[in-house]
């Protein structure tokens, strides 16, 4: 459910679709390691780069009537600092946290104070991997979790998040 706040940065929606009529951002964040997809464990991470899921994501985003912004960073305080900067000035968050997921009370906290809708996106499915990779503190922020459908999730997610900004326009 989107707060009032997200509610009122949402943009206009066409009846009946998840297409939203007027350009809603996204924020896209990609966490630590992420920017070695595509010669990182390709067995688990699959082949795609981080360049490849960005233009997917952006292809896909201008189908939906959405505006994204993807950025990447190994640093905890840099993601932190772009979460308490799309408060006010996105519509919503995909955030790929990548080990911070398992570690990091300070983006939850930063996801929480941005008062977004967020989506958190695993390209495995982390489930399936180590136990101390089931937990992941983002996803109390979250409105939904993809995990395990490789770059394909970032795709998921954007379908999922322009469905939700529709959704709350009609509302």
């Amino acid at each position: 459910m989107l707060t009032a706040a997200a509610r009122g940065r949402a943009r206009s929606a066409t009846k009946g679709g998840a297409r939203v009529a007027k350009a809603a951002k996204v924020l896209i964040l990609n966490g630590p390691n992420l920017n070695m997809l595509g010669m990182r464990q390709p067995e688990i991470y699959g082949a795609a780069t981080l360049a490849d899921i960005k233009a997917a994501c952006e292809s896909r985003a201008k189908d939906l009537g959405l505006a994204v912004e993807c950025r990447q960073s190994n640093s905890e305080g840099e993601l932190v600092g772009w979460i308490q900067a799309a408060r006010g000035t996105m519509q919503g968050v995909i955030i790929n946290p990548g080990a911070y997921s398992h570690t990091s009370v300070a983006i939850l906290d930063a996801l929480l104070i941005a008062e977004l809708p967020i989506v958190e996106v695993h390209l495995s499915n982390i489930h399936q991997r180590e136990e101390f990779r089931h937990h992941s503190y983002v996803s109390k922020a979250a409105q939904g979790v993809i995990c395990g459908f490789g770059a394909r999730g970032y795709i998921m997610a954007l379908e999922a998040l322009a469905s939700q900004l529709a959704e709350s326009q009609e509302a």
